[in-house]
């Protein structure tokens, strides 16, 4: 059976210094989105308490110093929610927010897929789903070949999990009992044209990554103290972790929030002003931007 975590050990202050970041980076992503006309929303408000707890919490980085060997590492291997990601570094000091006005234009840092090379902060560059956990299992073999203890963290999309190479990758990690490796699976049950459920079921999800050999964690993935406590656990258990985070697609925003027709389209204005009102806690003001 997985094991579901409640407690984080974080005092309510701090809880709701990482609540307020992310309510933060859900009102960026929505500016950026709407700003560039094009973006994958649902995936990115989907993820945006997992990405903070990493960024401002578990990880060891130094936004200062986005190359240093030592660091955690981050895959995003659904690379198709950059916006969601980028936010995220923004937020955390890797580039100034005013970056995110350049979103996936041309030759601009931030393209609609993530780019090692061109991102301070990105360790992988992603966009072709199911390849980015078998990535994380080369870094973590090259991080025992050079002896050194970083963790490497991969978060996958529920549809990618549909991809065969995941499971061959599941496989491998669990029969070689990669320590040090975080699978985080961002389960919000909806994909890019219906449910997770309708295309093609994952269920029992968690007894296939136990039967891969991995130890599985469950979480309310907007609750930020079981995030934590989740992202937390994973680091004293030997052999691979994964952590099925329950999310709800397009997060924060009623008229979002599990609707496939929200994985890739962008807001307009008057939709933007309308999902930024609810965001911010102002629901007369999103009523009267409502269409």
């Amino acid at each position: 059976m997985s094991t579901p975590h409640t407690a984080s050990g974080l005092h309510g202050n701090e809880i709701r210094k990482l609540q307020d970041q992310a309510r933060s980076v859900r009102t960026l992503i929505i500016d950026t989105i709407s700003r560039a006309g094009c973006g994958h929303t649902g995936g990115s408000l989907s993820a945006v308490e997992i990405l903070v707890a990493l960024y401002f919490r578990a990880m060891r980085i130094d936004p200062r110093k986005p190359d240093r060997p030592d660091r955690d590492r981050l895959i995003l291997s659904k690379g198709h929610a950059s916006a969601g990601y980028y936010c995220t570094l923004a937020r955390r000091g890797y580039f100034p927010e005013a970056k995110l006005a350049e979103f996936d234009a041309m030759d601009s840092m931030l393209q609609g897929h993530p780019c090692m090379r061109t991102t301070p902060g990105v360790d992988m560059t992603t966009g072709s789903l199911g390849q980015g956990l078998s990535v994380g299992i080369g870094m973590a073999l090259g991080r025992d070949r050079r002896r050194m203890d970083f963790r490497v963290y991969v978060l996958m999309g529920d549809g990618e999990l549909q991809e065969g190479q995941v499971w061959e990758a599941a496989m491998y990690a669990g029969a070689h009992k990669l320590t040090g490796l975080v699978g985080i699976v961002d389960y919000n049950k909806v994909q890019l044209a219906a449910t997770v459920a309708e295309t093609l079921d994952l269920e029992p999800l968690a007894d296939k990554w136990e039967a891969f050999g991995w130890s599985v964690l469950e979480c309310d993935g907007h609750d930020m103290a079981q995030v934590v406590a989740a992202l937390e656990r994973a680091k004293g258990i030997s052999g691979p972790v994964v952590v099925l985070a329950h999310t709800v697609k397009g997060k924060g925003v009623s008229f979002m929030e599990g609707r496939h027709q929200w994985h890739g389209r962008a807001p307009d204005e008057q939709e933007k002003r309308r999902a930024l009102a609810e965001i911010d806690g102002r629901p007369d003001q999103a009523r009267t931007h409502e269409p």
